[in-house]
């Protein structure tokens, strides 16, 4: 845990405010790649994690863009209430939608507060030279934060900007830009869930490899109620078994039986409360993990997935 201190507050489009932070002590806030974000600890409790997307000249310090939700759960919230000189806690650097490794070509795929990690993402492409395109998404020109720095920085060039409410000629044409899957060519996408699942389909239907998909929800997309029913866990280290019943989170059950399970965004998004999986098949309902991840049946997240089979093995 780190203590933080806001240095500068400031409004960077409707509804969306970035924040400096720097170390209350003065020393230099750790380093970190492209893509990585951090948990913020907030009154009452609440953990968020919040996309890193600092300029080159903010070394030691750390920039975060926050959308005020209209259905907020309480984060964006009070974030949105906090000030220049107002300090926090806030975790080290975590990154788990990290730039692939010897791409020759990237396609970054933004949709409204989707853009921080993909700001950062770009501008360290532009900065070592490597081929990039990065399209940026919006409702309207008063949703896009970052305008300016996109435009007039290094990423100018190779910045497409798509406004919903603008002529239909700078509107994205997702298979004109996503074209034919190539070797070594990555894609990556953030943004609303709607937004995501679109980008995804369309590259999927393209015939794009899963392995040069990449993807980072903010939160778990809305879905129809699943199945659901009660299962017994099998906690193998102490030989416990617990009952999961219909309506309650394996993680509130774990909490109920004295076992502390680190947790964070409480939507299956940011992998924290990751459980290794011995025995039985989960039922998985995040999205931090792959397809190919899920089908291992070998981890899940307590948060929100549950049990396919009627016991569930893991190894707590």
């Amino acid at each position: 845990m780190i203590d933080a201190v806001i240095l500068r507050r400031q409004v960077e489009a409707q509804g969306i405010c970035s924040f400096e932070l720097a170390a209350a002590d003065g020393t230099a806030l750790p380093p970190f790649e492209p893509g990585a974000h951090i948990d913020v600890h907030l009154d009452g409790g609440l953990v968020r994690q919040y996309s890193l997307c600092p300029l080159p000249e903010f070394a030691g310090r750390y920039l975060i863009g926050v959308l005020r939700e209209p259905g907020s759960r309480g984060g964006s919230v009070a974030m949105h209430a906090l000030q220049a000189g107002d300090g926090l806690r806030i975790g080290a650097p975590r990154n788990h939608f990290p730039l692939a490794a010897g791409a020759r070509r990237s396609l970054l795929f933004a949709g409204g507060i989707g853009i921080t990690p993909l700001l950062a993402m770009a501008e360290h492409l532009a900065v070592r030279g490597q081929v990039f395109t990065l399209h940026y998404c919006v409702r309207s020109s008063a949703h896009m934060a970052f305008g300016d720095r996109i435009r007039d920085g290094a990423i100018g060039r190779n910045a497409r900007l798509h406004v919903d409410d603008g002529d239909a000629a700078q509107k994205l044409d997702l298979d004109q830009a996503l074209g034919q899957p190539e070797p070594a060519t990555h894609l990556y996408v953030c943004g609303p869930a709607g937004f995501m699942d679109w980008v995804l389909a369309g590259a999927r239907a393209l015939g794009w490899p899963e392995a040069q998909l990449h993807k980072e929800y903010f939160a778990a997309p809305a879905s129809a109620d699943a199945p659901e029913g009660a299962f017994e866990l099998r906690l193998a280290r102490s030989g416990r078994t617990l009952q999961v019943p219909v309506g309650m989170r394996v993680i509130d059950v774990l909490a109920d039986a004295g076992i502390d399970v680190p947790v964070s965004c409480e939507q299956g998004v940011c992998g924290t409360c990751l459980t290794r999986v011995i025995d039985g098949i989960p039922d998985h309902r995040d999205v931090f993990l792959t397809e190919e991840e899920r089908s291992r049946n070998d981890c899940f997240t307590p948060c929100c997935s549950r049990a396919l089979s009627p016991q569930l093995v893991v190894d707590l």
